[in-house]
């Protein structure tokens, strides 16, 4: 993953956003809008590897660090299935941080690792996401707002990203999101589905 430049990140999650959305359409036109059904894995040991399955590819992103009240996440590996075992033991496990299990296979395509691997470990949670986005440019950053779903359960995601940090600065003030708690997908499912405490 060399040559990418990590984006630092702001991103919010609310039941209905309302007046955000509302001045996120009137400062940008919508650019694009995408779907997705994705597979998240939660770990209970770890909160700064983001692990998701989508399109058949393993795709892992890193927390570097925080800066502003924002988090900058780097990209770390995408891995295609069928995907070797050695590389699941070697790539993909390291990034949960638990305990490694028997493996019977020497290959495994997509939903065999997530039904024989993933849901028979007691550490692990895999989680169906689905995500309709829909992404503006604020302030010369990459906007989005997103409807999701997390095991079925409705919820609202606002985000604003770059490398430019005072870009995104403004552009959170611009769309009154200053009051918002900065919080990642990681944190965000694990409150969903009860890994995590809600916020008091």
């Amino acid at each position: 993953m060399k040559g990418i430049k990590p984006r630092f990140e702001f991103r919010a999650f609310a039941q209905n956003f309302g007046v955000v959305i509302e001045k996120m359409r009137k400062l940008s036109p919508v650019e694009k809008i995408r779907e997705s059904s994705e597979i998240y894995i939660m770990s209970a040991d770890n909160n700064e590897n983001n692990t998701k399955v989508r399109d058949k590819l393993m795709d892992i992103k890193v927390f570097v660090t925080e800066k502003e009240g924002l988090e900058q996440w780097n990209p770390r590996m995408k891995g295609e299935f069928p995907m070797k075992t050695s590389m699941i033991k070697d790539e993909v496990f390291t990034a949960f941080g638990v305990k490694l299990p028997e493996f019977a296979r020497d290959e495994y395509t997509m939903m065999q690792f997530i039904d024989e691997v993933i849901r028979p470990h007691n550490d692990l949670a895999p989680v169906n996401i689905f995500k309709r986005r829909f992404a503006f440019t604020i302030n010369d950053c990459i906007a989005e707002s997103a409807e999701i779903l997390i095991n079925g359960a409705y919820i609202q995601s606002v985000n604003v990203e770059s490398v430019d940090i005072d870009a995104i600065l403004k552009a959170k003030d611009m769309l009154s999101l200053n009051d918002y708690e900065n919080v990642n997908y990681l944190l965000a499912i694990k409150r969903v589905i009860g890994m995590e405490p809600m916020p008091a």
